[in-house]
């Protein structure tokens, strides 16, 4: 493992940039960056920020000098580079239009909820997820729009994140009351989009229920993302339980991965089975073996 950083010359603020970032683990970059004091909002999803005037102390630490292109060609290799259509700071104005089409004339709630979405401690339950999320329900819907109650849970789902599940989805099922009823929304739509963001604590939804099922099979649509995606998706999970001991971490993840795969069925639609039910299974099964064995078992 390797935290490499390459040459000032991003400007900005009066002075150039460096990018620091690690060929393996946004853990260990995490890890380095707060043993420098490097602050987290220097963090831009797979990399920091770092002016120049850091970067010969930054190489003193222990990360490796290399031009831009070694950078951005490692960062790629490594898995954790995140792509354009994945960068919450991409989204925010996708996501604000999208908003204004599902609760017109309420942009203070979707710019409320968008600014739970970017809080600083957030590395995976971002804005990039809640948009993830609403492109697997296009995914799963076709033509036809999902029911505003599911798309307006996908808002609500991980409005409050904190790291306690069970906990977490219960608060933002509480937000979701508070908030849609002083948005006038009648009180049956409410109700059922504060069932559905409880759904999302344990995605066990009936078979009779359409909406659950939608939002569920949405929400897990990550575990079925092509082996490098997936790897960015593990990363960003350890990311945000940094402080977690790996050894503690590994055993609660690994507990996480069993219940998933223990889920009869994963995913409740037939076409979320298609679109994501093999891929998933193989990123599950081999996520759960590297957790218990990182000598043997594959990351993605």
């Amino acid at each position: 493992m390797a935290i490499l950083i390459d040459t000032p010359m991003w400007p900005a603020h009066g002075t150039v940039f460096a990018h620091l970032v690690s060929d393996t683990s946004l853990a260990e970059l995490h890890t380095f960056a707060a043993a420098a004091e490097i602050p987290e909002r220097a963090f831009d999803e797979d990399h920091y920020d770092v002016p120049e005037r850091r970067h010969a102390d930054l190489v003193r630490r222990g990360a490796l000098p290399v031009d831009g292109k070694t950078l951005t060609r490692t960062l790629i290799a490594s898995g954790l580079r995140v792509p354009a259509r994945e960068r919450a700071k991409s989204l925010a104005t996708p996501l604000a239009q999208r908003w204004e089409r599902l609760l017109p004339g309420r942009n203070g709630l979707g710019d409320e909820l968008l600014e739970r979405w970017s809080e600083p401690h957030r590395r995976y339950h971002t804005g990039a997820h809640l948009f993830a999320v609403l492109a697997a329900l296009d995914e799963l819907t076709g033509e036809r729009p999902a029911p505003r109650a599911v798309e307006l849970a996908a808002w609500f789902h991980d409005a409050v994140h904190t790291g306690s599940a069970g906990r977490d989805e219960e608060d933002s099922a509480l937000l979701a009351e508070s908030r849609l009823r002083d948005a006038g929304l009648a009180p049956a739509e409410v109700g059922e989009v504060a069932r559905l963001v409880r759904l999302t604590a344990d995605h066990r939804p009936q078979a009779y229920d359409d909406g659950g099922q939608l939002l569920c099979d949405a929400d897990l649509s990550v575990l079925g993302r092509e082996p490098k995606g997936y790897l960015r998706y593990t990363e960003q999970v350890r990311a945000e339980y940094a402080q977690v001991p790996d050894e503690l971490f590994r055993a609660g993840r690994a507990s996480v991965l069993d219940q998933l795969l223990g889920l009869d069925p994963l995913f409740h639609t037939q076409r979320g089975r298609t679109l994501w039910l093999a891929q998933a299974l193989l990123n599950l099964r081999g996520e759960l073996a590297h957790l218990r064995d990182p000598q043997q078992g594959s990351r993605a």
